[in-house]
């Protein structure tokens, strides 16, 4: 039996959504990039909506990079304008208070997958040198 989704996760969808459209349209700033919102978590209480974020120009750059602080500080300073727009698209009696948070999980993932290959390939390489060595002792 499929799990019901929660009106609060509803809500983060919808909010997910919307945003994305917002600030790729909405907002006429030029120092946000491209921006991606990976996440949207609403607090139980509907008061607050962490807002998680990637800036697809900055794939390499880290959470304390200048780019990343300045996307960030211009979407929470947008925060207000967001959420008043949201305000008009959701049908919802209170709008959360937006929080934006850099979601580092994709550097994250491509940072273990870059591991793993690299422990895949080092396996491969002792396994080969393994069956080298046992091939060149059977032929003495």
């Amino acid at each position: 039996m499929p799990k019901e989704f929660s009106r609060t996760q509803r809500i983060a969808d919808q909010i997910q959504r919307e945003l994305a459209q917002l600030v790729q349209t909405g907002l006429k700033d030029p120092r946000i990039g491209m921006v991606t919102i990976n996440d949207v978590r609403v607090s139980r209480d509907m008061g607050y909506a962490d807002v998680y974020i990637t800036v697809l120009t900055a794939e390499e750059l880290n959470e304390h990079s200048d780019e990343i602080k300045m996307t960030l500080d211009v979407l929470n300073k947008a925060a207000g304008f967001l959420r008043n727009e949201l305000g008009r698209s959701i049908q919802i009696r209170m709008v959360p208070h937006l929080r934006f948070y850099f979601d580092k999980t994709v550097g994250e993932g491509r940072r273990m997958s870059t591991l793993i290959d690299q422990a895949r390939s080092k396996d491969q390489q002792l396994a080969g040198n393994r069956s080298d060595t046992s091939t060149d002792e059977s032929e003495d």
